[in-house]
C-alpha cells in the first residue's frame, strides 16, 4: 500500500514538472513571438537609447505641410519625423563605426546597397567618418491616399564631416545640401526608400547673419566683477538662490560706481537639452535685478561641460538655443560667453574637437540673436588669439604677477588689433594659511588691486575682476580635491566671509575717483 502511494506521487511530480515545462515553453514563445509582431522597439535593438531625445536633437523646422489629396495627420507627420531623424542618426552611428548595425530598419533593400557599399568602402581603407546633421527645413510634395507614401524637400540641410584615416584627422567640412527624400510605412515604420540630393534653393536661402558694429561702447566701457552669492558659488540658481540676496549684492555693486557683472549657467543644472524652466525662472529673476539696479550682464553658457564630441553638438545647439532666444530681448544682456577657459580641455578633449564646437556655436548663437556681441573666456591671453575671427571681441583670464602682464596683454593686443579686448578676469587670494603662508594675505591682495587698477585705467582696458565674495565651500568639481587649491579659491573675494570689506575695497570702488 505504502509502495503504491509513491509511485502515485512520484507520477503526479513527473506530470506537474512536465507541465510547469511546457507552460514556460509556451510563455517564452508567445513572448518572443509578441516582440516580433509589434516589430520590437527600436530603441532597444540600435544604438539608440530608449530616450531618443537625450541623443540626437537636430533642429527640424517643416515649411510646408500642405497636400492637394490627403491631408496630412499631425500624428503621423511627427512619425514620420521621428523616424526620418532616427535613420540620420543610425547612419552617422553607421558611418562612424563601419558597421551597419540599425540600418535595415530604417532604409529599403535599395538604400542599404548603397549604405553598405559605402561602409565596406571605408572599412577597406581605414577610414571612418564622424558627422552630424544640425538642421533640417523639409518642405512636404506629396503624401499618397492610403498614408503609406510620402515624399519631401529636406532643403538647407546643415551638416559637420569629420574624415579619419588610420585613426587621424584628414580633413573637416561644414555642408549645406538639399535632398529629395522618398519615405514608405513597412511593419509600422516609415524607411527611407530615396534620397537624393538636389540643387540648393537659393530663393529660400539660410538666414544671413546681420554683422553688429565694430565698436560696442558698453563693451569697451565695461568695468565690473565675476558674480556668485556668498552662500551659493557655482549653485547660483539652485535651492539656496535668493532673490533679495542678490538684490542686496548687486546694491553694492552698483554703489561701487562698477557697471556689469559676469555670470554662469550650468549646462546640466539647467536640463542640458531639455532645459529646466525653473532654473530659467531664476535667470529672468536675476537679470530682471540687474536692470533695476543698472547692471548689465555677461552671461556665460556652458558652465562644467566638457564634452565637445560630434555626437554631442545637437544637444548644446538646443541647450544654447532655448537661452539665447528667450533672454536675447532683455535689457539686461550684454553679450553672451560661449564657454569658461575651453583652453583647459584642448589635452583631455583634443584641440581640434574643442574649437570646433566653439565655431559652429559662435555662429549659431549669431543666428539667434542679431543684437548682441559674442565672446569666449580663454583662461590666458596667449590662448585669446585662436577663433579671434569668430567673436564680436576677445575675452581672456590673467592670474599671474602684476609686473608681466602688460607685456602679455601687448602681445594680444599685436595680434588682434581691430578688435576690443576684455580682462574677463583676474584676481588675487588673500588665503595666508599652510598652504599659502608667504604669499596671501590682505594687505597683498590690496597691494595687487593697487597696482593692476591703475595699469587697467592707463590701457583703457575693460574688465571683471574675480570675485565679490570669499567663500566658505568650494565645490569639488571647481578645482578639484587638493587642499592647497580650495583653500586658496575661498579667499579672492573683496568682501570676507562676514560680509565685511576687505583691504582691496578701497581700489576696487569707483565712486568718488571719475
Amino acid at each position: 500500500m505504502k509502495k503504491g502511494l509513491n509511485k502515485n506521487i512520484y507520477r503526479a511530480g513527473l506530470i506537474l514538472s512536465f507541465l510547469g515545462v511546457n507552460a514556460l515553453l509556451l510563455f517564452g514563445i508567445s513572448s518572443v513571438l509578441s516582440y516580433l509582431n509589434t516589430g520590437a522597439d527600436k530603441s532597444s535593438i540600435l544604438h539608440v537609447e530608449s530616450a531618443f531625445e537625450d541623443i540626437y536633437l537636430p533642429k527640424i523646422t517643416w515649411t510646408n505641410v500642405a497636400n492637394e489629396g490627403r491631408p496630412m495627420e499631425a500624428q503621423n507627420l511627427k512619425k514620420i519625423e521621428e523616424d526620418y531623424l532616427s535613420a540620420w542618426h543610425v547612419r552617422n552611428q553607421a558611418y562612424a563605426n563601419n558597421d551597419p548595425y540599425g540600418i535595415a530598419d530604417y532604409f529599403t533593400d535599395s538604400m542599404r546597397v548603397k549604405i553598405y557599399r559605402i561602409i565596406d568602402h571605408n572599412k577597406a581603407n581605414g577610414t571612418h567618418l564622424k558627422t552630424t546633421s544640425l538642421e533640417h527645413h523639409p518642405e512636404l510634395n506629396f503624401y499618397s491616399a492610403d498614408g503609406k507614401l510620402v515624399v519631401f524637400t529636406d532643403n538647407h540641410v546643415q551638416t559637420y564631416t569629420e574624415i579619419y584615416k588610420d585613426q587621424k584627422l584628414v580633413t573637416k567640412q561644414n555642408h549645406t545640401s538639399s535632398f529629395k527624400i522618398m519615405m514608405l510605412l513597412e511593419d509600422g515604420f516609415w524607411r527611407i526608400r530615396h534620397m537624393k540630393e538636389v540643387p540648393v534653393n537659393t530663393e529660400k536661402s539660410m538666414e544671413k547673419i546681420t554683422p553688429l558694429q565694430e565698436e560696442y561702447p558698453a563693451i569697451s566701457n565695461c568695468k565690473g566683477v565675476n558674480y556668485y552669492p556668498k552662500d551659493s558659488p557655482w549653485d547660483m540658481f539652485g535651492a539656496n538662490y535668493q532673490e533679495n540676496t542678490i538684490a542686496d549684492d548687486f546694491q553694492t555693486i552698483r554703489d561701487m560706481g562698477l557697471n556689469t557683472i559676469r555670470i554662469f549657467v550650468p549646462y546640466k543644472d539647467f536640463g542640458k537639452a531639455n532645459m529646466d524652466l525653473g532654473k530659467l525662472d531664476k535667470l529672468r529673476s536675476t537679470l530682471d535685478l540687474a536692470v533695476a539696479h543698472k547692471l548689465q550682464v555677461v552671461v556665460t553658457l556652458f558652465d562644467f561641460y566638457g564634452d565637445y564630441s560630434i555626437q554631442d553638438w545637437t544637444l548644446t545647439n538646443r541647450h544654447a538655443e532655448q537661452i539665447v532666444t528667450t533672454f536675447k530681448d532683455h535689457d539686461g544682456i550684454l553679450a553672451w560667453d560661449i564657454k569658461n577657459e575651453p583652453d583647459l580641455d584642448f589635452e583631455s578633449r583634443g584641440k581640434e574637437k574643442v574649437l570646433a564646437w566653439l565655431q559652429q556655436m559662435a555662429g549659431n548663437i549669431k543666428r539667434w540673436d542679431h543684437g548682441h556681441p559674442v565672446t569666449i573666456g580663454w583662461s590666458c591671453p596667449e590662448a585669446a588669439i585662436q577663433l579671434n575671427d569668430h567673436v564680436d571681441f576677445v575675452s581672456f583670464h590673467y592670474y599671474r604677477e602684476v609686473s608681466d602682464f602688460n607685456q602679455a596683454y601687448q602681445k594680444v593686443r599685436q595680434a588682434i588689433p581691430n578688435k576690443i579686448l576684455v580682462l574677463q578676469e583676474y584676481g588675487y587670494s588673500s588665503y595666508s594659511g599652510i598652504w599659502n603662508i608667504f604669499n596671501g594675505s590682505e594687505e597683498r591682495q590690496a597691494e595687487y588691486y593697487k597696482k593692476m587698477q591703475v595699469t587697467l585705467k592707463n590701457e583703457n582696458l575693460p574688465y571683471l575682476f574675480w570675485t565679490m565674495h570669499d567663500f566658505d565651500h568650494i565645490p569639488t568639481g571647481v578645482v578639484g580635491r587638493l587642499p592647497w587649491r580650495k583653500q586658496r579659491q575661498k579667499y579672492f573675494g573683496f568682501m570676507d566671509i562676514e560680509g565685511k570689506q576687505k583691504a582691496a575695497f578701497k581700489y576696487l570702488t569707483l565712486k568718488n575717483k571719475e
